[in-house]
């Protein structure tokens, strides 16, 4: 199944999430349509299966981050690495975090991965000064909105997420600022 995952991502990369296929990834795996139902009853849990393994892959990747001591730098370094995951990959990005994909629901099973990516940020967050839900959505909020940015208006380049270190700053002073008020 993880290669049929794999493949699938490749025609996410070419054609677009939406582009994906059931019959075109039969094609390209060299099965006839009926035999992908073997391993998914739908196009649905297709992209709940590629829904999964990207998170997966994001939870490997955000494993992998040496995080300083320093609480606001530990912050910023788990932003760079996630805003790096998406910005590599534009059809992983939007299956994870865009909702292009009408009547697409992840699982339950699918939706606890990202929500377990979410709360280790958040728990950064915490551990940085951020303790209102308020803010804590701000940060969230600007980090994809970097990610959005870029990926519309500058891919490949960094003129958008360049300033993402910036923003954690302001964002985090704001919110220490206020919380002693």
């Amino acid at each position: 199944m993880a290669g049929i995952v794999a493949c699938a991502w490749g025609l996410a990369r070419e054609q677009g999430i939406a582009g994906v296929s059931l019959h075109g990834l039969a094609r390209a795996v060299g099965i006839r349509q009926p035999s992908l139902y073997e391993y998914f009853e739908s196009k649905s849990a297709l992209y709940d299966a590629m829904f999964a393994d990207g998170n997966r892959q994001l939870i490997e990747r955000l494993n992998t981050v040496k995080l300083s001591r320093d609480h606001r730098a530990a912050l910023k370094q788990i932003l760079v690495a996630f805003t790096a995951f998406a910005l590599e990959d534009p059809a992983r990005y939007e299956l994870l975090f865009q909702r292009h994909l009408p009547g697409f629901i992840p699982s339950p099973e699918s939706y606890a991965l990202a929500e377990d990516v979410l709360n280790r940020i958040v728990v950064l967050m915490r551990d940085a000064g951020v303790i209102h839900q308020g803010d804590i959505d701000c940060i969230v909020a600007i980090t994809a909105g970097l990610i959005d940015a870029q990926l519309s208006n500058n891919p490949g380049g960094n003129r958008w997420v360049r300033h993402l270190n910036r923003l954690i700053d302001l964002l985090v002073d704001d919110a220490i600022t206020r919380s002693k008020q």
